[in-house]
């Protein structure tokens, strides 16, 4: 059953007065002068806590936003002019030569440079919101749906359908640290007509987690991939705590994910994803609009979770899926779906021995393919306050374990290791038709993982190769270029196929252009670079209809090309802040623009998206 939230229902919280306290101390201690004038601001809007006034410092609430004037404290004014008027007529010693009042000075400088780091380090470029939330990664407001203008002419395929994409869009401000995967969910969505017509509306995602922090007015919910800095976090992670152990919250049943990485198709059912909560099943209706029903929770337990990229079968019909945030061991658990979306049995992974990050997975006819990463995980950094749960272990070696798809325990898991390779998506896999003891994967190559939380992550489109007779891991890079974000013919999943629509990454999730990989030859066979100032999101395949073609080709045809079809993205012009949904033909060498879509204001720049056909959408309504 699908759990509903409503605003009334949820138990607003107290101050956390002690944190508040601690707030005050250090603004107190930097500035060495006295608050001189607070003045309340409502936050509800993001513009009015987005920049900083002139000559003002703000200073952040979980309910209110605190704005002071800094002036000298006139308590230290009136001593030293008192002690000046009885300089006149007492004897008092000459004041102090300048190298000691010096030193002193640099003394009282080390030791606030000390608190200062203490109890709120500064924070990096990449994790400081100030930063993160500019230009194009700035939140937006929702938006109902609306008409939009079309340049050229939608193809058939479209007629119907709809597209829609997922993305961080955070409702407020989070009082200290942000990396752009945390946030809330907004849905990017466009509802396509039988006739030449597009609608657009984005819309959040009523989390557990959304409607708890409107209901507060403020972000309350920590940011465990962001990270703890100093005493000031610490303090935000411990009245968060209190207000468990009180039940001021409950994320322990409802959970505390944004909901924000990806969509999928589950059982007849839209659903919005983020791996570290379970899904949330999302509506589309007639007119154009995305409305939030509620999480789905399976029969699940206590701070369950789903992975942000289930794999379907097309053949079967069933759904491959998996958990791994659990804080206690087993750390990692496989599960499927069958064709109605009910869950079947589940395979708990005891011989992963140690948390780490696992994003993606992949599956073939037979087997399911996990990796344990160099990315590990420590809830100690997260209570000492010393960054994010997540880090780079170089002792770690990665390795792939092989599981049969149908295995009701780990008996058959093979593990076999692979120096040098953290995936971070997987796009494609499948087993070789003339060794069946070989398991082909393509997928991006985290090359610089020490610096996950950089927007500039470098990474590589390798193949791996995996012998499970011999035990053997062979890896090829296929382009040494920064690509990421890329989709394939779904009807090719877990099956050999030979072209990949790939994304130029620039920084984590902006791209410069497209790239059509031929992934025996890792030669770029088409590509498309958006233009100066010009910047999309993940290029989505979407393939012809059989029953289109005579429309679109001018004869009927039974025969489906892999790459017969068109490649989708949301592209902003930073310069004009003007943004577009395009059309590319998948098939032509410049991978041409066949039509283009008008959005009223712009699209922030978001992750994954999905394609739902006419097919699709009417099988939500059954």
């Amino acid at each position: 059953q699908a759990q509903h939230f409503q605003e009334d229902q949820i138990t607003k919280l107290e101050k956390p007065k002690f944190l508040f306290f601690l707030r005050m101390m250090y603004y107190s201690i930097s500035s060495s002068f006295r608050i001189d004038t607070i003045c309340y601001h409502d936050n509800k809007k993001y513009s009015k806590f987005s920049n900083k006034q002139a000559g003002e410092s703000r200073l952040h609430h979980p309910k209110k936003s605190f704005s002071f004037s800094i002036k000298p404290n006139l308590h230290f004014q009136k001593l030293k002019m008192g002690m000046s008027q009885q300089k006149i007529t007492q004897n008092f010693p000459p004041p102090p030569s300048f190298l000691p009042h010096l030193a002193s000075m640099s003394f009282r400088q080390i030791i606030f440079s000390s608190l200062s780091k203490l109890i709120a380090p500064p924070l990096d470029l990449s994790i400081d919101p100030s930063h993160v939330l500019t230009e194009n990664f700035a939140p937006v407001e929702e938006m109902d749906p609306i008409e939009c203008p079309i340049e050229g002419e939608l193809p058939p395929s479209l007629h119907g359908a709809a597209y829609i994409r997922n993305g961080t869009n955070p409702q407020y401000k989070p009082q200290r640290a942000l990396h752009i995967f945390e946030g809330d969910g907004m849905l990017h969505s466009l509802r396509f007509s039988e006739g030449d017509r597009a609608v657009y509306s984005s819309r959040y995602v009523r989390t557990y987690k959304f409607m708890i922090e409107r209901s507060r007015g403020a972000a309350i919910i920590p940011t465990f991939f962001s990270g703890f800095y100093g005493l000031i976090d610490i303090a935000s992670v411990f009245t968060y705590l209190w207000e468990l152990v009180r039940s001021r919250v409950n994320p322990m049943n409802h959970g505390f994910g944004g909901a924000n990485v990806s969509l999928g198709l589950l059982g007849k059912k839209l659903l919005a994803l983020n791996e570290s909560d379970l899904p949330y099943i999302m509506n589309l209706t007639d007119d154009g609009d995305i409305e939030t029903v509620g999480r789905w929770d399976f029969d699940e337990g206590l701070l369950a979770s789903m992975t942000a990229h289930p794999k379907f079968d097309k053949d079967t019909k069933e759904t491959f899926a998996f958990r791994y945030l659990s804080l206690l061991h087993p750390y990692l658990t496989f599960f499927k779906f069958d064709q109605n979306g009910v869950k079947q049995n589940e395979v708990k992974i005891s011989s992963m021995e140690r948390l780490c990050f696992i994003h993606d997975f992949a599956v073939t006819k037979r087997f399911l393919i996990i990796e344990e990463t160099q990315l590990a995980a420590s809830i100690a950094k997260v209570l000492l306050g010393r960054g994010s749960m997540f880090y780079y272990n170089p002792k770690n070696t990665p390795r792939f374990g092989v599981l049969p798809r149908h295995a009701t325990d780990e008996s058959e898991l093979m593990w076999f290791q692979a120096p040098g390779f953290n995936a971070m998506h997987y796009i494609n896999a499948w087993e070789n038709e003339e060794d069946d003891d070989e398991i082909i994967l393509v997928g991006t190559n985290v090359i610089s993982l020490e610096n996950l939380l950089s927007r500039r992550v470098r990474s590589s489109l390798d193949k791996v190769i995996i012998n499970m007779r011999t035990g053997k891991v062979s890896r090829k890079t296929l382009s040494p270029r920064c690509l990421d974000l890329g989709s394939i013919n779904p009807n090719y999943a877990g099956k050999r196929n030979k072209y990949a629509y790939m994304s130029v990454m620039e920084e984590i999730p902006r791209t410069s252009g497209v790239v059509k990989i031929d992934l025996e030859t890792g030669v770029e066979v088409a590509s498309r670079i958006f233009g100066d100032g010009c910047y999309g999101g993940e290029p989505l395949f979407v393939r012809k209809n059989i029953d289109n073609k005579a429309k679109e080709n001018g004869a009927s045809s039974d025969v489906d090309d892999e790459d017969d079809g068109y490649v989708l993205s949301y592209v902003h012009d930073e310069k004009s802040e003007e943004s577009k949904f395009i059309v590319m033909d998948a098939k032509s060498p410049d991978l041409q623009i066949v039509a283009a879509v008008k959005i009223p204001r712009r699209v922030p720049y978001g992750f994954h998206g999905i394609f739902l056909s006419k097919e699709d959408l009417l099988s939500l309504k059954n």
